[in-house]
């Protein structure tokens, strides 16, 4: 055979073989066609999968705006509106009490008596060399009147009734020492002595103290010096009397700040018409500036970062990272003064999931 006759035959195997592989690529092409048109859908769906699990669940709260003033809380120690010590002036021997113990005296009423033989033998006295000086200034005026008696002369009897009218006031005076009387409505205290005791100057014999109404004395830190005014309100509470709330007025503020702890006494004064607040109690006493419209948002949504604080904003469904300046604090809510507007939503939970720029859905939080 020919290489002509013998290449023929090959050459219609080839056409054959070529024809098949034809086929088996249309058939191929066509499952590949199939196979892709199937898997489009599925991930169509993968993508929405996977773009519904980067949605981060948050909730937010509203920014608001509330009355609110800054808060000051300190402690203190209350002193009666006025208190003595009731002490004798001279020495002298007690010869009745007038009063009873923690009894309420009126102003002017009589606590204790003391002997005044001696203050009234001196006033007798006085008062007799009193007498004399006026009969004998009156001699001595109708004896000028008839220039028997020369002005000097009269001018020297007139120096001596002058002199026995001032030793008669002051022996009254002693005389009105050896009663001791009350100097304003009060309380009286525990009684130290007792009828015969002798008193020295300076002995205390009572107590007596006006707790009508209470003065309150506390520090306060001197940054808040803008804040303290008079008549600024207070509320004060004290240990022994857990259910009883006292409110009053700032009075006075220390004309001078310590320098030790910085900090200026303030002075308020509380009533106290049951008398139930003594001399001495330790209080907690607590007081509001001026009231302002003030933007809060809730402590939570705070992120503190390298001594800034930051919140989350929601715009849409996408998070804003903002830097915000704080003011003044209430029980779970802080003061934004600036960074945030009133109605902007802040995330309060799940701000340890999200950043600047999260796809976010809410989920709960206050209302608008």
């Amino acid at each position: 055979m020919s290489c002509k006759e013998r290449g023929q035959p090959r050459t219609i195997v080839f056409l054959r073989s070529t024809a098949a592989t034809r086929v088996a690529a249309v058939c191929f092409l066509a499952l590949l066609s199939s196979a892709c048109t199937d898997s489009a859908p599925a991930r169509a769906a993968g993508a929405a999968s996977a773009a519904a699990s980067a949605t981060i669940p948050v909730i937010t709260q509203p920014a608001r705006i509330e009355q609110m003033g800054i808060e000051i809380e300190a402690v203190g120690t209350t002193q009666a509106n006025e208190s003595v010590e009731v002490t004798s002036k001279a020495s002298n021997t007690v010869t009745a009490i007038r009063f009873e113990e923690g009894e309420e005296v009126e102003r002017g009423e009589v606590l204790v008596q003391m002997d005044d033989t001696q203050a009234r033998a001196s006033l007798a006295e006085a008062q007799a060399s009193l007498a004399r000086s006026k009969s004998q200034y009156g001699r001595s005026s109708d004896l000028q009147s008839r220039q028997a008696l020369s002005v000097a002369e009269l001018e020297q009897v007139e120096a001596s009734l002058k002199g026995d009218e001032a030793r008669v006031a002051a022996a009254q005076s002693r005389l009105d020492d050896t009663v001791i009387r009350a100097s304003f409505n009060g309380r009286t205290g525990f009684r130290h002595v007792s009828v015969g005791s002798f008193v020295s100057p300076g002995t205390m014999i009572t107590t007596l103290d006006d707790t009508s109404v209470m003065k309150l004395d506390f520090t306060v830190p001197e940054t808040y010096l803008f804040v303290l005014r008079r008549g600024l309100p207070v509320t004060a509470v004290a240990a022994g009397l857990p259910d009883r709330k006292f409110t009053g007025t700032v009075t006075n503020m220390d004309s001078r700040v310590d320098p030790v702890t910085r900090s200026v006494t303030v002075r308020a004064s509380l009533a106290n018409p049951d008398g139930v607040l003594r001399q001495g109690m330790f209080m907690t006493v607590s007081l509001q500036g001026e009231v302002s419209p003030t933007l809060l948002v809730p402590e939570e949504a705070l992120v503190p970062e390298r001594g800034h604080a930051y919140v989350f904003v929601v715009d849409g469904n996408v998070v804003q990272r903002r830097e915000v300046r704080t003011g003044k604090r209430k029980p779970g809510y802080v003061e934004i003064v600036d960074g945030v507007y009133e109605h902007e939503r802040v995330v309060v939970d799940g701000t340890q999931h999200v950043r600047d720029g999260s796809v976010v859905e809410e989920v709960g939080g206050g209302a608008s």
